[in-house]
């Protein structure tokens, strides 16, 4: 067998990102991962739920051996086989992230040799997460800039604490090519849609009167939708900014004890600072981008000050010798980052 990757989880931001990194590249690569650490520098370390179902189903596309695969583990020893490609059912069986599954598995089913399909179970906006929104409008187009070939449906909405939603994914295996994402180009538009699930209708209608006084949007710039009580209560407000190069997507989730307005507040401050700090790729795309692109063959792109996930994502995909991440200052707002394969 392969020499072993050891990777340790408390490096860098120490939490799941590393761990579903690693998982990915264990399968890319065909080397076994041992991981200790796992989450260390969170409140409660250790494999969660849905850290579990990233295991479980890294696990399942790969026909792997796994040590420590249990709700609480801290060290895992994983010992990938073979790539399974088709159809897959991940239930996290909590209203942990569904999108993080999903992240874990793609760029591994983008390059495998037939078509796969994933049903997925669990939660489509969470904190500290990537939202089913931003799947759909940044993650997903930016990567079909890649050559990928992928189709998400949101079924059901699953929201904390009480989960329940669906999602199916469909992959076609196409062949990807390098890209540079060096420019936003003219903007096309900016619009907000917000969203309530057992949540009174005027809360999205006041997150989005603020949103449209803060930037001057026109009421067709703005959606609003009630998914009703079963699929909540929840309330998500998402603003997504389109430009020719790229789409940047904003999404806060409302809170018990917060008002209306100061979620979109929070929402219309995030999305004013991609805006004028001239990024193309903005903070959450761009470490969600490396591991497409090195399974693309690498890649380019400009990019804000880099965050501690973009950082660490790099360490761990340099850990693993398939490539190396080079991050470049192009002035004190602005950073290029090159994917390149060893």
């Amino acid at each position: 067998m392969n020499t072993p990757i050891d990777i340790d989880g408390s490096q860098g931001e120490g939490g799941g990102q590393i761990l579903r990194s690693a998982l990915t590249l264990s399968v890319l690569s065909g080397r076994r991962l041992r991981m200790r650490n796992i989450r260390a520098r969170r409140a409660k370390p250790g494999l969660m739920r849905q850290h579990l179902t990233c295991v479980k189903a890294a696990a399942q596309i790969s026909a792997a051996e796994v040590d420590g695969a249990q709700v609480g583990a801290t060290e895992i020893d994983f010992r990938p086989q073979a790539i399974v490609p088709g159809d897959h059912t991940f239930s996290i069986g909590t209203a942990g992230s569904m999108m993080l599954v999903m992240q874990t598995v793609l760029p591994v089913l983008l390059g495998a040799d037939k078509a796969s399909v994933l049903r997925l179970e669990g939660g489509t906006h969470n904190t500290q997460a990537p939202s089913a929104d931003f799947i759909e409008h940044c993650f997903l187009p930016a990567i079909t800039r890649l050559g990928a070939q992928v189709r998400m449906t949101v079924e059901r909405l699953g929201f904390y604490p009480a989960g329940g939603g669906r999602v199916v994914v469909e992959i076609t295996p196409a062949p990807l090519r390098r890209v540079l994402l060096d420019a936003r180009g003219a903007p096309l538009a900016l619009s907000a849609h917000a969203l309530v699930a057992g949540i009174p209708m005027h809360v999205a209608q006041r997150e989005l009167t603020t949103v449209a006084e803060r930037f001057g949007l026109r009421p067709q710039d703005l959606s609003a939708r009630d998914h009703g009580s079963r699929m909540g209560p929840g309330n998500a407000l998402s603003l997504i900014a389109r430009f020719p190069g790229i789409t940047e997507v904003v999404t806060a989730l409302g809170e018990r004890r917060v008002r209306a307005e100061d979620v979109a507040a929070g929402a219309c401050d995030e999305m004013a600072r991609y805006l004028d700090s001239g990024a193309v790729v903005g903070e959450h795309l761009a470490d969600q981008l490396l591991l497409p692109m090195l399974v693309a063959g690498g890649g380019e792109f400009n990019t804000g000050v880099p965050s501690l996930h973009l950082t660490t994502n790099a360490q761990v995909i340099e850990a693993f010798g398939m490539a190396r991440v080079e991050i470049s200052r192009i002035d004190a707002k602005a950073h290029h980052v090159s994917v390149l394969l060893t």
